[in-house]
């Protein structure tokens, strides 16, 4: 995969990303089918492990997962000890937490199962268990100082793709700003892809997830450092998330549809790793930040309308899209580039029985220029194809009021 730090310097927009350089090492192992998480234990066993703590949340432990997980882990004949404390958008004091937990159990292998927030909280404890300080320490790229142990992703959610990406997402408790801690040994070394595991979903989370996901596949395809790698995975993202997304929706016991979208997370997250994001996880981190709403919501308001910015320029490369999307139900015309593909997610989101405008969200108007000036501070906006600043950000938050 190519290096976080060659992302953020390769920023020159080429048409024939063909000619753009790019490195390729995958870095976690996929293991996918149904049932395999009972495989995790000979997995665990597969990597050394004798010790293993798995990080979840409570939700999961209610749900049964995290004792499936459990029980497979030691009918290895493995030590498991059990970190609940993972908790939607995690802060730095759920991974402090943690990471107190861990120096009593003294784990040599961490198992994320769960969402993105358990994932990313396992991943910020390893930072910390392994390497010592504080999760400010590990904001920006390859910050990680010693080895970290290694880890097994458990995906109980088709959204984040953090099982496939270095990068931790860790709120500061205290100003409540995300901080994207990135680094190759924050890889997991296994993700386990059981679609089963999503069947319990509630729907909220389901619909909440699955816009995630679409988000990703759709900014990871027009970023700056778009290659020929990020490309491949976006694509295939997009061609199993745009088939399948509408189908949970309709039946929520569809388990290859479930299957479509577990796989097409897991390529989004191959294709953040190898082109990052955009300008609408710009704009929607502001939104969790000031006014708790969740991302998949927030992200889900934006995104058609950075779409269309976007489009004013690269329609060409939202016709692509269109065309790997054309035939399946709602979708739109294969040559309506970036109309099609901005009213069709919103199509989606409606669907999903989410909000598409912030004055349904109840974002006051008047705190527009506030959220745009936060907004242009975030990281990802600088990958957006069309550069964005706050007035621009401004003008696309009063699209979407």
């Amino acid at each position: 995969m190519s290096s976080s730090r060659a992302l953020l310097t390769n920023l020159d927009i080429n048409r024939n990303s063909s000619l753009i350089p790019f490195e390729l090492q995958v870095r976690t192992r996929m293991v996918y089918g149904n049932d395999a998480i009972d495989q995790l234990g000979d997995l665990a066993t597969g990597l050394g492990a004798k010790r293993v703590m798995v990080v979840t949340d409570r939700g999961l432990v209610e749900a049964g997962h995290a004792s499936h997980g459990i029980a497979a882990l030691e009918s290895a004949g493995l030590t498991v000890g059990l970190y609940d404390g993972a908790r939607e958008n995690p802060t730095t004091d759920d991974v402090d937490r943690g990471v107190m937990y861990a120096k009593e159990f003294q784990p040599d292998l961490l198992v994320g199962l769960g969402g993105g927030s358990s994932m990313d909280c396992a991943k910020g404890v390893n930072f910390i268990y392994s390497c010592g300080g504080k999760m400010k320490d590990y904001h920006g790229v390859d910050k990680a100082t010693k080895p970290m142990l290694p880890m097994i992703a458990v995906p109980t959610t088709s959204g984040t793709g953090s099982e496939m990406q270095s990068f931790a997402l860790i709120s500061d408790a205290e100003t409540h700003v995300k901080m994207a801690c990135g680094d190759k040994k924050a890889s997991f070394a296994i993700a386990v892809l059981d679609p089963k595991l999503t069947l319990t979903q509630p729907p909220q989370v389901t619909a909440l997830t699955g816009v995630d996901a679409l988000s990703h596949a759709l900014e990871t395809y027009v970023t700056r450092p778009r290659n020929p790698v990020s490309l491949l995975f976006s694509r295939e993202a997009w061609k199993f998330l745009s088939a399948n997304f509408l189908k949970v929706l309709a039946d929520p016991n569809d388990l290859e549809a479930r299957g479509g979208m577990l796989l097409g997370a897991a390529w989004s997250g191959l294709a953040i790793e190898n082109s990052m994001l955009g300008a609408a996880h710009a704009l929607a981190n502001p939104l969790t930040a000031t006014h708790q709403i969740v991302h998949g919501q927030a992200v889900g308001a934006m995104l058609p309308h950075i779409i269309r910015y976007n489009g004013q320029q690269f329609d060409d490369w939202y016709c692509e899209l269109s065309a790997i999307s054309a035939g399946h139900p709602e979708a739109p015309a294969a040559d309506s580039g970036s109309a099609g593909i901005a009213d069709f997610v919103q199509r989606m989101v409606q669907a999903a029985g989410l909000e598409i405008n912030l004055q349904g969200l109840g974002v006051p108007r008047e705190q527009i220029p506030e959220l745009a000036e936060a907004a242009s501070r975030q990281w990802t906006g600088q990958f957006n194809p069309r550069p964005v600043n706050s007035e621009e950000l401004a003008a696309i938050y009063e699209n979407a009021f």
